[in-house]
C-alpha cells in the first residue's frame, strides 16, 4: 500500500492513521499536504466531536521522509508547517495516540494535538539538530508551552530521544498505558470527550491556546446555546445531559464574528 493517511468516524470519534510501513510511518510530502484538506473535512463533519492521531502497527511517526529534504528541504518544511498549523487548529479536541517511535515531524504533529497518550515503550524525540535544520518558531513555541524551556532545549540541542516516564514527568504526554491498553483507554477516554459540550471545549480550546479577545463571542454563543440549560436540567434529574450545540453547524470556533 502506498504511503497515505488512512481515516474512519464512529461513534463520534475521527481516527486518523499515518500509514508508511516501509519507513517506520515517515510523512512524505503528499502526506503532509493531504493532512489540512481532510482535517477541514472532518472539522465540518457534524458527527465528528473528538479527533484521534494514531500510526499504524506499532509506530506513531518517525518523521518526515528524508528523501523529502534532499529534493527540496524548504518545501517539505513549509508543508510540515501547514500540516502542523492545521492540527492545532482543529476546533474539536484532538488527541494523539502513540505506539512506539514518535520523533521530528511526528513529534511535531503529536504536539500539535490537544492531548496525547502513548503505550509503555514508546520514544520520543526532537531531532532537527542531527540534520541541520532550523525548528519551525511554531513548533519551538508549542514544544516550549507543553515542557517548558529547559526541556524544550534540551530535546532541541540534542536530539535524543526520551522514554515515556520523562515524557510523562515533563508534560510532553498526559498518561502512559501499560502494552496492550492503549486503545481501551483511547476509546474509554474518547467516549468521554463525545459526551461532554462542545460549546465549553471549543471555548476552553481557544483560550488555552491563547485567544484573549474571544470573550464577547463566546458570550454571545452561550446565551444562543441550550447546553447550560440542558446541562444543569440533566445534573438536577440525574440523568446524562444531551449537548446539541456543534461548531461544525453553528460556525467554526476559529471564525470572527
Amino acid at each position: 500500500m502506498e504511503p497515505q493517511l488512512l481515516h474512519s468516524v464512529t461513534d463520534s470519534v475521527a481516527t486518523v492513521v499515518v500509514r508508511h510501513p516501509a519507513k517506520r510511518n515517515a510523512m512524505t510530502a503528499a502526506m503532509w499536504g493531504s493532512l489540512p484538506p481532510l482535517l477541514e473535512t472532518l472539522a465540518a463533519d457534524p458527527r465528528v466531536r473528538v479527533l484521534v492521531l494514531t500510526g499504524a502497527g506499532g509506530t506513531f511517526c518517525a518523521g518526515a521522509d528524508i528523501s523529502t529534504l534532499r529534493e527540496s528541504p524548504h518545501e517539505a518544511q513549509r508543508l510540515a508547517v501547514a500540516a502542523e498549523e492545521a492540527l492545532a487548529a482543529f476546533p474539536k479536541p484532538t488527541l494523539a495516540a502513540v505506539r512506539g517511535h514518535c520523533v521530528g515531524g511526528g513529534a511535531q504533529l503529536a504536539a500539535a494535538c490537544d492531548l496525547r497518550f502513548a503505550e509503555e515503550g514508546a520514544r520520543f524525540g526532537v531531532t532537527p539538530a542531527k540534520l541541520g535544520i532550523v525548528y519551525p518558531s511554531s513548533a519551538t513555541r508549542r514544544l516550549v508551552s507543553l515542557v517548558g524551556p529547559a526541556t524544550a532545549k534540551y530535546l532541541l540541542f540534542s536530539g535524543e530521544l526520551i522514554d515515556t516516564a520523562r515524557a510523562l514527568r515533563t508534560g510532553l504526554v498526559d498518561e502512559v498505558l501499560p502494552e496492550g491498553e492503549l486503545d481501551g483507554r483511547v476509546a474509554e477516554f474518547t467516549r468521554i470527550l463525545a459526551s461532554r459540550s462542545q460549546l465549553t471545549q471549543a471555548a476552553a480550546k481557544e483560550f488555552a491556546n491563547g485567544r484573549t479577545d474571544r470573550d464577547p463571542y463566546w458570550a454571545e454563543r452561550a446565551r444562543e446555546s441550550e447546553d447550560t440549560a440542558e446541562g444543569v436540567a440533566a445534573f438536577l434529574g440525574r440523568r446524562a445531559p444531551h449537548f446539541t450545540w456543534n461548531p461544525s453547524t453553528r460556525g467554526r470556533s476559529g471564525c470572527a464574528t
